[in-house]
Order: structure tokens, then C-alpha cells, then sequence
């Protein structure tokens, strides 16, 4: 009988095992939903998010260990490699050397155009109606009752004008609202530094000399103001085209060394770099009070001429690191883009191809936060907030 028994309890129907696979495999459903709902809370939580980047971070760059692995021999061959490209480092210092040349041949190009739209913006000389004539692209032309409804607006808008008697010269602000337009010069400018600005009538780049290191200058030309003396401001940077002995690998093309600002000859009580304030001042022993006038800098685009000295060492503290790093973008910015490109930075046109440059990858972003939010609606744990 025992043995009977045994028979009947290790011995199933196929039909009870199906039933039983069914069930184990329900409740491995259910424990992988389960893992699946803890991860995703998991991950929801910053402090562990931000401990596995920490932990992906510090992966990154770390040595596989396989160099260590290699054979004295295959070694030694490395070297030889590296060596190899130490000599393309030095190759490349000397291409961008020749780039920049090309830089100064083709600014001598460039400046006749240039001299013409600084002479337009200042009203010393007016385009003919054949240059002032513009061809709109395709997707630009209206249709023809706009275009009437457009004439018939600037004929009302002309006359009104006239009735003022407004005569306005050359393209007033332009280089006023090039700087508004553009964001990392905006975020320099100053209420008091608008109205200086206002007189400012071109932005020039001059190149160094062939055979001399490597610079390059920015000329700000004003109109004679009431505020500073000079009518030409300057701001040159020193650059570098050669690889660091100690690390020659981090080459990456010319860098910026050092520049130098000029001093500004500020009228009386013009200067807005300054700004003067009032403070109370208690006498220790005799608990009377004093007012005391101080001046303190002030924030102001034109401290832009007066950038941190770099010392003989090379070495800086971490804000004036900082503000260096700062001061260079925009010097390189205004240089490279805002200067050859002025007149789509006025118009708005440049600012518009810039934020196009990061319009897919905001896409992205929602896409993957569409996603994200996807994958909360069909979790059943999921609750919104309200």
C-alpha cells in the first residue's frame, strides 16, 4: 500500500501539469511586474539616481587593464605609436598656423563689405534702390492681397512720418540691439551701458602681422560722446598654436594665451564701472555713527576692457579662471559669428539658425519624456500628482 501511495502522489495526470506550469508561470508574470514596478520607483528616487551616475562617472576613463596585460614587446610598439603621434600634434599646430593665415589674407577680403555696412549703419552713405533691393525666398512671398494690404499699411505709416517730421540716419541702435539679440552679450549689458552703446558704430577685427605670434584684435569704434574721450576701444587676445610639452595628446587647435583691454578716459561722473555708495560707520569706544562715501566697482559691459592679468606663472585662482574662460568665449563669439554676421544678428535671423541647432535634441527630450510619462500612465502604482 505505501508503495501504492507514493505511486499516486509522484505520478500526475498530464492535464494536472499543464494546470500546474500554468500557475508557475502566472506567478513568475506577477514577480517579474512586481521587479519591474521596484526598479522604476528606484530609479524615480534622485539619491540613487545621482549614486549610479557617480558610479558610471567614476568608470568613465578608467583603464580596462588590458594595456597591462600586453607583452613587454607590443608595449614598446605603443610607444612607438605615440611617439608617432606627438609628430601629428606638431603638424596640426603648424596647419592651424596657416589656417590663420588664411584668416588675415581673407579679412582683407572681407573689409571693403564690411567698411560699406558701417558706413550704411552710420549714415555716411545711402544704397542705392538697387541695393536696397531684396529678393525673397519662396516660402517668404506673400500673396498678392497681402502684399497690397502690406503697401497700403507702409504708405499710411510713411505719412505719419512725414507729419512727425522724422528724419531718421543710418540704421539707429544697431549694434545696441545686435548685443540685446544675442544672449551671451545681453546677459553683460547694463541699463546705464545702453545709452554709450548707442553710439557705437562698428565692431572691427584686426589679425596680427605675418611672422608675428599669433593674436587677433577687436576694435569698438564710437562716435564722439559724452562719456569717454577716445572714440576707438580695444581688446586683443594672444594665442597659441603649439602642443603642451608635458601633455601634447590634449592639443586641440589654438588657444587663447592671455588678452588685453585698454584703459577707458572716462568723462567726469560718466564712469559706469564705478558706482559710488553710502555706509554707516559706529567708533568702537565712543558708539558714535559716521556716514562714510565708498566706490565699488560696478557691473557693467565695458569691465569687459578690463579682463584679469594672467601673471608670468600661468597661474590663476578659480574666479579669475573663471571669468578668463568667460571672456574668451565671447571674444572668440564676437570675432567668429558676430562681426561677419551682424546684420542676421540684428534682424534676428543668426538667432534663429543658432536655436534650430539645439531644436532636435529638445525633441528628443520630449519624446522621451512622452515616453516617461507613456510608461507612468500604464503602471498601475502609478498616481499623479496634483
Amino acid at each position: 500500500m505505501a508503495d501504492l501511495d507514493n505511486k499516486d502522489q509522484t505520478e500526475m495526470d498530464p492535464a494536472d501539469m499543464e494546470d500546474v506550469e500554468e500557475v508557475e508561470e502566472e506567478e513568475t508574470g506577477e514577480d517579474n511586474s512586481k521587479a519591474r514596478q521596484l526598479t522604476m520607483q528606484m530609479m524615480q528616487n534622485p539619491q540613487i539616481l545621482a549614486a549610479l551616475q557617480e558610479r558610471l562617472d567614476g568608470l568613465v576613463g578608467s583603464p580596462s587593464g588590458y594595456m597591462e596585460s600586453l607583452p613587454k614587446v607590443v608595449k614598446r610598439r605603443v610607444n612607438a605609436l605615440k611617439n608617432l603621434q606627438v609628430k601629428c600634434a606638431h603638424i596640426e599646430a603648424k596647419f592651424y598656423e596657416e589656417v590663420h593665415e588664411l584668416e588675415r589674407k581673407y579679412a582683407a577680403l572681407y573689409q571693403p563689405l564690411f567698411d560699406k555696412r558701417s558706413d550704411i549703419v552710420r549714415a555716411a552713405y545711402e544704397p542705392t534702390d538697387e541695393e536696397c533691393e531684396w529678393k525673397q525666398d519662396e516660402e517668404e512671398e506673400l500673396t498678392v492681397s497681402k502684399q497690397e494690404e502690406m503697401k497700403e499699411k507702409a504708405k499710411v505709416e510713411e505719412e505719419k512720418k512725414d507729419e512727425e517730421k522724422e528724419d531718421p540716419k543710418g540704421i539707429p541702435e544697431f549694434w545696441l540691439t545686435v548685443f540685446k539679440n544675442v544672449d551671451l552679450l545681453s546677459e553683460m549689458l547694463q541699463e546705464h551701458d545702453e545709452p554709450i552703446l548707442k553710439h557705437l558704430q562698428d565692431i572691427k577685427v584686426k589679425f596680427s602681422d605675418a611672422g608675428q605670434p599669433m593674436s587677433f584684435t577687436l576694435e569698438f569704434h564710437f562716435e564722439p560722446n559724452d562719456f569717454f574721450t577716445q572714440t576707438v576701444l580695444t581688446k586683443t587676445y594672444k594665442m597659441r598654436s603649439e602642443p603642451d610639452e608635458s601633455d601634447p595628446f590634449s592639443f586641440d587647435g589654438p588657444e587663447i594665451m592671455g588678452c588685453t583691454g585698454c584703459t577707458i578716459d572716462w568723462s567726469k561722473g560718466k564712469n559706469v564701472t564705478l558706482k559710488t555708495i553710502k555706509k554707516k560707520q559706529k567708533h568702537k569706544g565712543r558708539g558714535t555713527v559716521r556716514t562714510v562715501t565708498k566706490t565699488v566697482p560696478n557691473d557693467s559691459f565695458f569691465n569687459f576692457f578690463s579682463p584679469p592679468e594672467v601673471p608670468e606663472t600661468g597661474e590663476l585662482d578659480e574666479d579669475s579662471e573663471a571669468v578668463l574662460a568667460a571672456d574668451f568665449e565671447i571674444g572668440h563669439f564676437i570675432r567668429e559669428r558676430i562681426v561677419p554676421r551682424a546684420v542676421l544678428y540684428f534682424t534676428g535671423e543668426a538667432i534663429e539658425d543658432d536655436d534650430d541647432d539645439y531644436d532636435e535634441e529638445g525633441e528628443e527630450a520630449d519624446d522621451e519624456e512622452g515616453e516617461e510619462e507613456a510608461d507612468e500612465e500604464n503602471d498601475p502604482d502609478y498616481e499623479p500628482k496634483v
